[in-house]
């Protein structure tokens, strides 16, 4: 896998940028991965990528739409507003995750 430097720290990414690398992620990367994609986190935001995160090393995937909504308590309209327009791909990319299956 290749490897990038982003806010001074070298994590193993895939051909589309998503880290590949669970422990290679902190909430300061988390911040810089945000702001490349015009989100900036606020705590609500730091809420679902705890979730995904948690989640994901429970489950060994990336949760989905669904999954964040009935299991992570927050409605989907909400995740639409936090990460707009792709936010199952924009949130896993922002928690240093796989991207979800079936997202293209």
């Amino acid at each position: 896998m290749p490897v990038t430097t982003i806010a001074g720290h070298d994590v193993h990414v895939d051909e589309e940028g998503f880290l590949t690398s669970y422990d290679e992620w902190d909430e300061d990367l988390a911040k810089t991965l945000a702001a490349q994609i015009g989100i900036d986190l606020t705590d609500e935001h730091l809420t679902v990528l705890r979730f995904l995160r948690d989640d994901f090393r429970e489950r060994g995937e990336t949760a989905t739409l669904r999954r964040v909504s009935t299991v992570g308590g927050v409605p989907t309209k909400r995740l639409f507003e936090l990460f707009p327009k792709k936010p199952a791909k924009k949130m896993a990319y922002v928690a240093g995750l796989p991207k979800p299956r079936g997202c293209v």
